[in-house]
């Protein structure tokens, strides 16, 4: 072949260049394609909840949607067809909701426990989250507290509070004045070392000692510097000393001028005399927000109430060696005698207050004061001091209407609240709240007498009081929120501790998830340790 041809059949012309430029180019645009394609192919999620009811905490009615779960976050919300997942859970024909938040819980003790710490009676009823050291009290060293938590692992989700009774006496002790300017200032240093240690707010309990010795003044100036929230047992929640009505007004006190959110906690009307004061308490609260105070309350729902034999039959110092004092003379004898048996009366009568625990609980749990004094012969109010002067004991005192309480449970401000703590089978009667209320709710208050909404109810346990306390991507199911996740039957949910058997646990809680972990599944709970102590 002609050198000529060769060199001719070689040449590289404009066209063949064009054509490889293009071949070059969809090669690339191929390439990349495939490697988008992966990038937005879906990636399976650790967990994924299917044809669930979902109430995302809002208030807002059911959707039927899927959650895609990664790590402890809910990272997709909706219909989520073709999705795969490390686990998959079918939540058809039961609700899926935000994890339950009980802002007034007495469990801190029992969390620390290492046969309770996994929180099993909490996770029963879907609680996920707890706000510890209510009523003024709990540890003046939060820090301390949340290193114990931490240290052993807790089941639950755990926020702190500083309590006002504990600053107070640890700088005062049991002195009944006000303090000077010293013990403000320590008092202050404390409260502020505390939120800097996590805790959300402060919580007083001015029903009882020493709180009850403070004037309002003090409880400004140190909910001023906690900040957050401040939540009250109130001074009197009857007709003790200042009246429920007025007491509440001292909380919608220290919100305005502490510029505080105000929780009224385990919000009541007690006694009959002060039944149907509820319409009165609620059109103040409401008109103090009318106004710009930001003011809330929790409930429990229950008929009955739970506190020390003392506080309820003899406020202020009530123990043995104040006693003695008060009977070595006739005349403060006498004096004694009229104020407990008044003040068994006004709440509701010897036969409503039942013994629930105490030094003398084997003999004396679950009966009232009026089977102990006949059986003693001595009158309820005799009965009522021989207790004391052995040594104490805790009740549960049935003083309250139904009335009273559905309308406070139909507040749009109201929270869902226990109360209460974990306790393992034995003599001692406590209060079913800690193990039943927020099952109890949602079965009594919901599903049979439709007092409010299941919507209503998910909503007061959920994003309400994560808000209240500042919870940041808690109490709703969204993308991005944590994965506090209840998957439960509205048919079945109920709680089964009574007054008489208060230590059973609730049913209906099919599956709980505690930062994205496994709490509960089908029903048992795993053991899981997945909560964590939370910051303001």
């Amino acid at each position: 072949m002609p050198l000529t041809l060769l060199y001719r059949s070689a040449t590289v012309t404009p066209m063949r260049i064009r054509v490889v430029v293009v071949g070059v180019m969809c090669l690339a645009v191929i390439v990349g394609l495939s490697a988008r394609a992966r990038q937005l192919a879906p990636q399976p999620f650790d967990l994924l909840i299917l044809n669930g009811r979902v109430l995302d905490g809002s208030g807002n009615p059911w959707l039927r949607e899927d959650l895609g779960i990664r790590g402890d976050r809910i990272v997709a919300r909706g219909r989520l067809a073709g999705a795969t997942a490390t686990r998959t859970i079918d939540a058809q024909g039961l609700i899926v909701a935000p994890g339950f938040i009980d802002v007034h819980s007495h469990a801190s003790g029992s969390l620390a426990r290492e046969s309770l710490r996994d929180g099993t009676g909490l996770l029963a009823q879907g609680i996920t989250t707890v706000v510890l050291n209510p009523d003024g009290g709990g540890p003046v060293d939060v820090g301390a507290q949340r290193k114990t938590l931490e240290s052993g692992g807790v089941g639950v989700n755990a926020a702190l509070l500083v309590g006002h009774g504990s600053v107070r006496g640890a700088v005062m002790g049991s002195a009944r004045r006000a303090p000077t300017p010293d013990e403000l200032a320590r008092m202050t240093d404390l409260v502020r070392v505390a939120v800097a240690d996590g805790a959300v707010g402060l919580s007083s309990g001015l029903f009882y000692e020493p709180g009850r010795n403070a004037a309002l003044e003090e409880v400004i100036a140190l909910a001023r510097v906690a900040g957050g929230v401040y939540t009250s047992h109130i001074r009197d929640e009857g007709n003790y000393d200042i009246g429920v009505v007025a007491s509440v007004r001292e909380v919608i006190r220290v919100a305005e001028e502490a510029g505080v959110r105000g929780v009224v906690t385990h919000i009541k009307a007690l006694g009959p005399d002060s039944w149907g004061l509820s319409k009165t308490i609620i059109a103040d609260i409401n008109a103090a927000r009318a106004r710009g105070v930001e003011v809330w309350a929790d409930q429990y729902p229950y008929e009955a109430s739970s506190t020390s034999l003392g506080a309820a039959v003899l406020p202020g110092p009530s123990g043995p060696e104040a006693l003695k004092a008060r009977l070595a003379e006739p005349y403060s004898k006498d004096e004694l005698l009229k104020e407990v048996t008044e003040n068994i009366r006004r709440r509701g009568g010897p036969a409503s207050i039942v013994i629930a625990s105490g030094r003398d609980a084997p003999g004396l749990a679950g009966q009232h004061l009026q089977q102990i004094a006949e059986a003693r012969s001595v009158t309820p109010a005799e009965a009522a001091i021989d207790i004391l002067m052995g040594g104490g004991a805790s009740i549960v005192s049935f003083n309250m209407s139904e009335a009273d309480i559905a309308a406070f449970m139909q507040q749009p401000w109201t929270m869902t609240s226990s109360d209460g703590d974990l306790s393992v089978p034995g003599p001692s009667r406590p209060h079913p709240r800690g193990h039943g209320a927020f099952a109890r709710k949602l079965s009594v208050y919901v599903r049979e007498r439709g007092v409010i909404t299941l919507e209503d109810a998910v909503r007061a346990a959920t994003s309400l009081p994560a808000r209240v306390f500042g919870f940041a991507d808690r109490g709703e199911l969204r993308e991005g929120a944590f994965a506090d996740v209840i998957v439960f039957d509205p048919a079945g949910v109920k709680d089964l501790a009574t007054y008489t058997n208060p230590h059973q646990h609730a049913t209906g809680m099919r599956w709980v998830l505690v930062n994205g972990r496994v709490a509960v599944e089908d029903g048992a709970a795993t053991g899981a340790l997945a909560g964590r102590v939370l910051r303001k």
